[in-house]
């Protein structure tokens, strides 16, 4: 689950990470009346679920409140990446004498939190990793000790020769880590991490990334969740119990198992096609999760055509089959569909299909060709 910003720097801040002020509007005059009480030059930023707002035009620059309001009002209602911005922080603008990156991810190779370090903040830290990968110190913790103050100290020292600044860095790099853990994050990053000229360092933006796994235990901070800035498919999936990604492809792939998820994602690029997402269906047998699955790819005007790929064990096959006919009895496809069955109660299923004028085979190459032909060339199942 992504955080927004402002969400972001509240926890933060929680943790004691030294961030400038700032507050959310949500219409130019609530932005103007921020910069007022604030009573300095301030920052107006979007708030999206999305990266680049600032080449987007969604972070300005603001001298004056009349200024912010301006600005604001150029902001808000605009899109970024298929989002509309509903709301903007407004933030004290902070003076910058230089930027630095700050990161943890959660790396799968090591199973630890790594922390990534950059005296090249302020810009993508793709960017600076595949341009200059020299300039990024990778840090594993071991999550028994935490990330111990020496250990912080030589993140410090990798950004600045100064000890009061490494020292500074040092305790934020231990807030953020403390944010991190409490969080259940998959990534907390702080960019840029800003030397003021008088020499005191600042979070000016922060981002971070909740591991779904960890929300059912932290309500606090399940209810952070916007589902105004996601992908409507992906709340819709989310409330039917399924496990879906929307992409930018045109083979709608419903599948039931995350591996063979990702094995028939894979199929598809390797016969030339895209998936225009990825749908688990999991492993119950459950026709009602059919007809949503469906329900919700045939709404993504993208989807050329639609690939069943279904390995029935717990899941049973003919359940599988009864939610095809439900669902285009109920909603008839205006794509083609390929249908790939094998597994339990699997002669079962192949008859309801033909008794429905469908056909469906057990091979999944020979499946997933034909759809990524269908997607490509156009034509009937």
């Amino acid at each position: 689950m992504n955080l927004h910003e402002y969400q972001a720097k509240e926890l933060l801040r929680a943790a004691g990470v030294p961030i400038p002020p700032g507050d959310i509007a949500t219409t130019p005059e609530a932005a103007e009346a921020i910069a007022q009480r604030f009573g300095t030059a301030v920052m107006v930023k979007a708030q999206v679920h999305a990266g680049g707002r600032g080449k987007a035009g969604g972070v300005k620059f603001c001298k004056t409140p009349a200024d912010a309001r301006e600005k604001a009002t150029a902001i808000l209602g605009m899109t970024i990446k298929d989002l509309t911005v509903e709301k903007v922080l407004v933030t004290v603008a902070a003076d910058i004498g230089s930027e630095a990156y700050v990161g943890i991810i959660v790396d799968r190779a090591t199973k630890k939190p790594v922390f990534m370090v950059s005296a090249a903040g302020g810009i993508d830290i793709e960017e600076v990793a595949a341009s200059t990968p020299e300039k990024i110190l990778y840090y594993p913790v071991d999550t028994r000790y935490g990330l111990l103050p020496f250990e912080a100290m030589r993140m410090g020292f990798f950004l600045y020769k100064d000890v009061k600044l490494a020292r500074q860095a040092a305790k934020i790099m231990q807030q953020l880590y403390t944010a991190f853990m409490n969080a259940g994050c998959s990534l907390a990053e702080i960019n840029p991490l800003v030397m003021t000229p008088q020499g005191e360092l600042i979070a000016v933006d922060g981002k971070m990334v909740i591991d779904d796994n960890e929300l059912d235990r932290r309500p606090e901070i399940a209810a952070l969740r916007d589902e105004s800035s996601e992908a409507p498919s992906e709340v819709d999936a989310r409330n039917a119990n399924l496990t879906f990604i929307k992409l930018d492809g045109n083979v709608g792939c419903v599948v039931n198992g995350a591996g063979l998820a990702m094995a028939t994602m894979d199929l598809v690029k390797y016969y030339g096609g895209d998936p225009a997402n990825f749908l688990d269906i999991g492993g119950s047998s459950n026709p009602e999760k059919v007809v949503n699955a469906l329900r919700i790819i045939t709404s993504d005007p993208n989807v050329k055509c639609i690939l069943f790929n279904i390995f029935g064990g717990i899941t049973r096959t003919d359940d599988v089959a009864n939610g095809i006919v439900t669902a285009t009895k109920a909603n008839p496809l205006k794509v083609p569909i390929v249908i790939r069955l094998t597994g339990t109660n699997e002669e079962i299923a192949v008859k309801i299909l033909q008794d429905n004028g469908f056909s469906a085979s057990n091979d999944m190459d020979a499946a997933v060709q034909r759809a990524v032909e269908l997607a490509t060339k156009g034509g009937a199942a």
